[in-house]
C-alpha cells in the first residue's frame, strides 16, 4: 500500500505536476468561493475564453502566458465595449458574440497544421509539461490570489452579503467587482497552465460548489474549497498514473464529479 502511494512521486515530472496542481487547487479553490457566492460563473468562463487568443500568441512568440493573457483580456474588453454600443445587439449578446468569436479564432490558430507543437495544450492543459519557469509564475500568481483574497475579504464579504447596503458601508460595487476581476484573472492564469482554457472553469466552480454541502460560513468554505481542489488534483495524478489516462482530463473529471457528490450528500442529509 505504501509503495502504491509513493511510486508516482518518485518521478521528477510528477513531483513538479504535484506542485502545479496544488497551486491550482489553492488559487482556484479560494477564489472559486466568491465566484459561486456572487454568481459570477459565466463571467469566469467568459474571462477564460476571452484571453485565449492572447495565450496562443504568447505561446507562439515564447513570451510569458500572463502577458499574453493580459493583452487578450484588453482586446476582449475593447471588443465587447464596441459591440455593446450596437443597440440592436445588446450588452449580453455582445459579450456572447465577442467571447465566442475570440475562442473560435484562438482555437483555429492553436489547432491549425502550421501551428507549433504544444499549442493544443492551451485548450486542454498539459500538467505533465511543467517547467521551473511556469512553476515560478504559477506560484507568484497563486500568492497574489491568496494574498489579494485575504486583503479583499471584508469588501467582498460585505458586497456579497448585501450589494445594496454595501455602498453605505463604504464598499462601492465597482471597487468590489474590479477586485474580483483582477483576482479572477490571476486565478485563471494559474489554472490555464495546468488544465487548459476549456477545463479551468471546473477548478473554479467544482470545489466551491462541493464545499457548500458541508458548511455555509465563508471562512470554512474557503478552506474546504482549497482542500478539495488540491485533493482532486492529487487524485487526478494518481488516476492518470495507474490508468494511463490524460492527467488534465482525470483532474477535470474528478472536479466535475465532486459537486454531484456534494449535492447528493446534502439531499441524503435532508439539507
Amino acid at each position: 500500500m505504501l509503495d502504491a502511494l509513493l511510486d508516482p512521486w518518485r518521478e521528477p515530472i510528477l513531483r513538479e505536476a504535484l506542485l502545479e496542481v496544488s497551486l491550482v487547487g489553492l488559487a482556484c479553490g479560494a477564489l472559486g468561493v466568491w465566484v459561486v457566492l456572487l454568481g459570477r460563473a459565466y463571467s469566469a468562463e467568459s474571462l477564460a475564453h476571452g484571453m485565449f487568443p492572447g495565450l496562443v500568441v504568447a505561446a507562439m512568440l515564447g513570451v510569458p502566458l500572463a502577458l499574453g493573457g493580459a493583452v487578450g483580456l484588453l482586446v476582449a474588453a475593447l471588443a465587447i465595449a464596441a459591440a455593446a454600443r450596437l443597440r440592436s445587439l445588446g450588452a449580453d449578446n455582445a459579450v456572447a458574440v465577442v467571447i465566442t468569436s475570440l475562442l473560435g479564432v484562438g482555437t483555429l490558430v492553436a489547432l491549425s497544421a502550421d501551428s507549433p507543437p504544444g499549442l493544443q495544450g492551451l485548450l486542454f492543459g498539459d500538467v505533465l509539461a511543467t517547467s521551473p519557469t511556469s512553476l515560478a509564475l504559477a506560484a507568484a500568481l497563486a500568492a497574489v490570489v491568496l494574498a489579494g483574497s485575504w486583503v479583499a475579504y471584508p469588501r467582498l464579504l460585505t458586497y456579497g452579503f448585501d450589494p445594496v447596503a454595501a455602498r453605505s458601508l463604504g464598499v462601492g460595487s465597482r471597487v468590489a467587482e474590479a477586485l474580483l476581476a483582477l483576482l479572477l484573472t490571476a486565478a485563471v492564469l494559474v489554472g490555464v497552465q495546468a488544465l487548459g482554457n476549456l477545463l479551468v472553469i471546473a477548478a473554479l466552480i467544482g470545489p466551491a460548489v462541493a464545499a457548500r454541502a458541508f458548511t455555509q460560513r465563508v471562512p470554512p468554505l474557503i478552506v474546504a474549497a482549497c482542500a478539495l481542489g488540491v485533493a482532486c488534483g492529487v487524485g487526478g495524478l494518481y488516476l492518470s498514473y495507474y490508468t494511463d489516462v490524460a492527467a488534465g482530463a482525470a483532474i477535470a473529471g474528478l472536479l466535475v464529479v465532486l459537486p454531484l457528490v456534494g449535492v447528493t450528500s446534502r439531499r441524503l442529509r435532508g439539507v
